[in-house]
């Protein structure tokens, strides 16, 4: 049984794992090579949580205003419109697009700096 459950285990790599020496003899493991910064991962975190932020905030808005911003942008895993492609969706101006875009992203911006949580 203990052979079975170890065959699955030995094609893994894990990045602590040593790999080779440098000049100075030093060990040398996968995550020296990859040479991810630590403040990667804290920058990611945040971002997360900020976008978590604005779509909680996206609600506020009205569902065209909140439609627009989505299709514009990109938002939900969609492919980005220019103006003009939303207009034509919309049946309105594209000059009429880009006010609707700039009146939500002002509201957006008021609602994320008016409540903006302690650090």
């Amino acid at each position: 049984m203990f052979l079975r459950a170890s065959k699955k285990s030995r094609s893994e790599v894990y990045l602590y794992d040593p790999i080779g020496t440098d000049k100075e003899g030093n060990e040398i493991t996968l995550i020296d090579i990859l040479g991810t910064d630590p403040d990667t991962v804290s920058e990611l975190v945040e971002k997360f949580f900020e976008s978590r932020r604005l779509i909680e905030k996206l609600k506020s808005l009205s569902s065209r205003d909140r439609k627009v911003l989505e299709l514009r942008y990109g938002l939900g895993g969609k492919r980005r419109k220019t103006q003009r492609e939303v207009a034509k969706i919309f049946g309105i101006s594209r000059s009429y697009v880009s006010r609707i875009e700039k009146k939500a992203i002002n509201k957006l911006f008021q609602e994320l700096t008016q409540n903006k949580p302690p650090v």
